[in-house]
């Protein structure tokens, strides 16, 4: 099994007008994959997201993605142990364990679009963004004076649209172990 988290920094003080994620994106549960030695892709679709801009200032706004690094967490699909003890593991990630290669989970968002009041803003990914890497990936973007106080929804995502690629190496895990990723989307202002 293949497990995926997500977490999320908003764009504005909550003192301000609402300028947040309505729905954070988060990446769904990825299926199980049964490993044979040879190079497989494991497909699903993404969950919709909404943001909720009534700033009043059409300042624009943009979404990122970025594998997410730290104590405790791992920017590409790392061996983690989900409860107290996992065999001879402790709960978290397993030290010296396995791991995918960064830019190994794509999101496309080719027939996705945003739904609202206005000049709908643009999903950046219809030839694939890698979502599991060290460097935050643009994913949407609303244009300066284009789109008006509104709350933004995404629909559409088809069964493709992640797609993660399981390589030839990998290794199945034992003691209810999965591979597991921190994913961190940012909302922020500007196009």
């Amino acid at each position: 099994m293949i497990v995926g988290t997500c977490a999320l920094v908003l764009g504005a003080d909550a003192a301000q007008a609402a300028f947040e994620f309505g729905t954070a994106p988060k990446l769904p549960t990825l299926s199980a994959a049964t490993l044979n030695g040879k190079a497989l892709t494991v497909n699903t679709t993404m969950t919709n997201f909404s943001v909720t801009d009534t700033r009043g200032t059409k300042s624009g706004w943009n979404i990122t993605v970025v594998g997410q690094s730290g104590a405790g967490k791992s920017a590409l699909f790392a061996q983690y142990c989900p409860k107290a003890t996992c065999g001879t593991d402790a709960e978290g990630y397993v030290t010296a364990g396995q791991k995918m290669a960064a830019n190994s989970l794509t999101l496309n968002s080719t027939g996705a679009k945003f739904t609202g009041a206005g000049t709908a803003p643009t999903l950046s990914c219809s030839a694939g963004c890698k979502v599991d890497t060290a460097t935050a990936v643009k994913v949407a973007s609303a244009a300066t004076g284009g789109a008006g106080e509104s709350t933004w929804t995404t629909t559409g995502f088809s069964a493709t649209s992640l797609a993660l690629a399981v390589p030839t190496t990998l290794r199945a895990l034992k003691n209810e172990e999965v591979y597991r990723v921190n994913i961190l989307w940012t909302l922020a202002t500007g196009p």
